[in-house]
C-alpha cells in the first residue's frame, strides 16, 4: 500500500432510512380526526338550516268552514259536503290543478277526489241536507288572483259509518295548484 494514500473516513452516524414513512401517514399529513369532524358537523348544520328556510311552502291560507254529512243507505258509507275558503297572499294567480280530502279514523285512513260540480244537482236532489249550508262548488282549473280570496264547497264521499265520522281523528282538504310546489292542507 502506498503510504500517500488518505485512510478511509470514519462512519458518519446517519439517520435510519424508513421506507415506511417515505410517503407519509394519514396520522402526519391530516388534521386531527377531532378538527374534521367538527367541520363535518358545522356544514351538516348549515345544510340543514338552508333546507328549512328554502322548504317550499303554501302561498295560501284558509280553513275548513261548514261541513254536513249524510248516510248513502245500505251502502255503509256516507257523503261528505265541505265548505272551504283561502286567500292567495302570493305574487303570482293561484290555479287549482286538483281537490281531494283525508279522513282519518279509528278504523283506517281513507281518500277520495272531490267530485265534479256537474254531479251536485244530483247529489242534492238524492240528500237535501248536503244543500244546507252549500256554496258555490269549488272547481278545478279555477284562477284566484294575488289577493284574491275565494270559498266554495266539495263533495267526497267515504266508507266508513257516521258514527265513525263522527268521531273522527282528522279530516284534511289538500288543494294542489298546477305551478307551486307546495299544496294548501285544510286541516278540521
Amino acid at each position: 500500500m502506498p503510504d500517500n494514500i488518505p485512510p478511509p473516513a470514519p462512519a458518519q452516524p446517519g439517520t435510519p432510512f424508513q421506507i415506511g414513512e417515505e410517503f407519509g401517514t394519514a396520522k402526519k399529513n391530516l388534521p386531527p380526526v377531532r378538527i374534521v369532524l367538527i367541520g363535518v358537523a358545522v356544514i351538516a348544520l348549515v345544510a340543514l338550516i338552508a333546507s328549512l328556510v328554502q322548504r317550499p311552502h303554501s302561498a295560501t291560507t284558509g280553513a275548513i268552514d261548514d261541513l254536513v254529512s249524510v248516510e248513502i243507505p245500505d251502502q255503509n258509507s256516507i257523503m261528505v259536503a265541505i265548505n272551504v275558503s283561502f286567500q292567495n297572499n302570493g305574487v303570482k294567480p293561484y290555479w287549482i290543478h286538483t281537490i281531494k280530502a283525508d279522513l282519518d279514523t279509528t278504523s283506517g285512513s281513507f281518500t277520495d277526489d272531490a267530485a265534479s260540480p256537474a254531479d251536485f244537482d244530483r247529489y242534492f236532489q238524492a240528500f237535501p241536507t248536503l244543500k244546507q249550508h252549500a256554496l258555490a262548488p269549488l272547481e278545478r282549473e279555477a284562477k284566484i288572483n294575488p289577493g284574491g280570496r275565494t270559498s266554495g264547497t266539495i263533495i267526497v264521499a267515504f266508507p266508513v259509518t257516521p258514527d265513525a265520522f263522527t268521531n273522527r281523528k282528522s279530516l284534511k282538504v289538500t288543494i294542489q295548484p298546477y305551478d307551486q310546489p307546495a299544496p294548501l292542507v285544510l286541516t278540521k
